[in-house]
């Protein structure tokens, strides 16, 4: 008879399994044992997003950088409101997104995800994904809904924008975190520091940097869901955002 969370597991690969998106990697199987669980994905031959983003080299330009921004935000929303259950996937963050032969963004790595029954909004669960893009409920004992993979979206878009990581020791301390530096800037008006001498438009720079603190607000109910934080990126729906973003963030 099968354990209890290797029965949850099995369920929650078998309904990831069936997604059917162009922005979640294919699950093409899995393999469960006590000591390991393995996934098996289809092959993305230009690695994961942190290669391409904190590799010099490889690093994509401003239109190439919103277009991965607008993958991600696609995936990310096709698991919240378009697969049969819904998903919370507990762990977005750059090495969780790999990118295909044509540089297109693919959510992978679903080991931590969470499959919501048909009546089931929320879920309370132990801290699951990776320090820095952990939303501030995972901590409180909270109440889990999708809109913890809302805040983790927003660090990685940041760091997307400003083509850095989201902690950096090696930087002086007052831009040592991003969202902190980010947020001096946005309130300071000079986001162009951001981008360094790169060429952007900064009409879109400032709406990338809008959407990113608007889903980093430490409260959950004032993240946008996927779907209107998509809208939001694409231009369609204006941006609120607080006169005082700082004071609304959590505390990495």
């Amino acid at each position: 008879m099968l354990a209890e969370g290797e029965r949850e597991f099995k369920t929650e690969m078998n309904a990831i399994g069936r997604t059917h998106h162009r922005n979640p990697v294919r699950l093409l199987g899995y393999s469960f044992d006590v000591s390991n669980k393995i996934l098996v994905y289809d092959y993305m031959s230009n690695g994961s997003l942190v290669d391409v983003l904190f590799t010099p080299e490889k690093q994509p330009n401003w239109v190439e950088r919103m277009g991965i921004a607008r993958d991600i935000a696609r995936g990310i929303r096709y698991l919240h409101d378009e697969c049969e259950a819904q998903i919370i996937h507990g762990d977005i963050k750059p090495q969780n997104i790999l990118m295909d032969e044509k540089r297109c963004a693919k959510i992978s790595d679903f080991g931590l995800a969470k499959l919501m029954k048909p009546d089931q909004t929320r879920t309370f669960t132990g801290i699951r994904g990776t320090r820095a893009y952990v939303a501030a409920e995972w901590h409180r004992n909270l109440p889990i809904t999708v809109k913890a993979d809302v805040y983790s979206f927003g660090v990685v878009l940041l760091e997307i924008v400003c083509l850095r990581r989201c902690l950096d020791q090696n930087l002086l301390e007052d831009r040592a975190i991003l969202q902190e530096w980010i947020c001096q800037c946005f309130e300071n008006g000079n986001l162009s520091q951001l981008v360094e001498d790169e060429e952007v438009d900064q009409k879109q720079l400032q709406r990338m940097i809008k959407v990113g603190l608007r889903c980093i607000l430490d409260e959950p109910s004032l993240r946008r869901a996927m779907k209107k934080v998509l809208l939001m990126l694409e231009g369609t729906v204006e941006i609120p955002i607080p006169q005082n973003p700082t004071s609304f963030l959590s505390t990495i």
